[in-house]
């Protein structure tokens, strides 16, 4: 008889024990870039940040370098509910709607300032976008402005004729095209192979990108045109978001608005950082010339008339908000 009252008082106190545990969600996060790199770095703080600001109950676990999936399929995968968030480079969605792109014109926003100005016009919209496709904006943090990475100093446009030129979205191959170069899409684990074999020439991309790729082994000039300053963006499955509790809800956007905070300092540490590192790895570094300044202007300047015809209404709402 003892033994029975004591075994049924341990199954009470397990489904006691079983009732009052929190629930637990684990959302995997997948995202293109190295655990290195800044961006991933600030994810992890972000992921480590909502756990313990749910006590646990919320864990996210992050996935770099696309081992989970490739970059251009990160967006469709949260849409679908295959991963629960994702981190991508807006600009590589910008086929799908015209928003998606605003960041990327080239000298449109040169700057950090003018970039954070860009995302404050822009922001509405995109999370309008967003919500359209299933999606919960996090939070967005740029990269570092974007410069000329060749064999040569470059210092006009027609220097650019006939190179093979990597593109990564919509606005990069643009800007190949205007220029007379041979576009050619390459995701940055790639561009030393595609170096390598001749398969491109030149790219615009940050001085983090440079010195995540290794530039130094194969290019020798980087001209620091500041041409437009790009922005990933963390995103959520609204399906995901919306079973979280009111509490996990909120410490998620808290977390979320903290990260962002955070990523844009890091982003300006980075520039300064990286950009020394290239030129302590034997990279020439160069202001553009005026030349070559004239002619980028031309080619942003069609960038954005044509952006703006693409984007109908909310597009020009979005450019009068900025150049408010």
């Amino acid at each position: 008889m003892k033994g029975t009252v004591n075994a049924l008082a341990i199954a009470f106190a397990l489904v006691s024990a079983a009732t009052v545990a929190p629930a637990q969600t684990q959302w995997d996060l997948a995202t293109n870039y190295a655990g290195s790199a800044f961006h991933t770095r600030n994810i992890a703080q972000f992921a480590t940040e909502v756990e313990k600001a749910t006590g646990g109950s919320l864990k996210i676990a992050v996935h770099p370098g696309g081992e989970m999936i490739k970059h251009a399929e990160i967006k469709g995968a949260v849409g679908s509910g295959r991963v629960a968030a994702g981190e991508i480079l807006i600009s590589l969605a910008a086929d799908e709607a015209a928003v998606y792109g605003i960041d990327s014109i080239p000298f449109l926003a040169t700057g950090y300032e003018g970039a954070r100005k860009l995302y404050d016009a822009q922001k509405p919209y995109l999370e309008k976008q967003l919500a359209k496709e299933g999606l919960v904006l996090l939070f967005s943090v740029p990269w570092p402005p974007q410069g000329i990475y060749a064999k040569r100093e470059i210092n006009a446009i027609d220097d650019l004729k006939g190179l093979k030129f990597r593109t990564y979205n919509t606005m990069t191959r643009r800007v190949a095209e205007l220029a007379g170069a041979q576009p050619t899409q390459i995701e940055i684990p790639d561009l030393p192979a595609a170096f390598a074999s001749g398969r491109v020439d030149i790219m615009i991309t940050s001085a983090s990108s440079g010195v995540q790729s290794k530039a130094e082994q194969y290019l020798t000039h980087y001209i620091d045109t500041q041409a437009w300053v790009p922005r990933n963006m963390v995103f959520a499955n609204k399906a995901a978001f919306e079973r979280l509790s009111a509490a996990e809800k909120q410490a998620l956007m808290e977390a979320a608005r903290t990260a962002e905070e955070r990523g844009w300092t890091l982003s300006l540490e980075e520039m300064t950082i990286k950009t020394r590192a290239l030129k302590d790895a034997g990279i020439t570094v160069l202001a553009p010339s005026e030349r070559l300044k004239s002619g980028l202007t031309r080619i942003g300047e069609t960038i954005s008339v044509e952006w703006a015809a693409s984007a109908g209404a909310d597009g020009e709402a979005m450019l009068a908000a900025y150049r408010k």
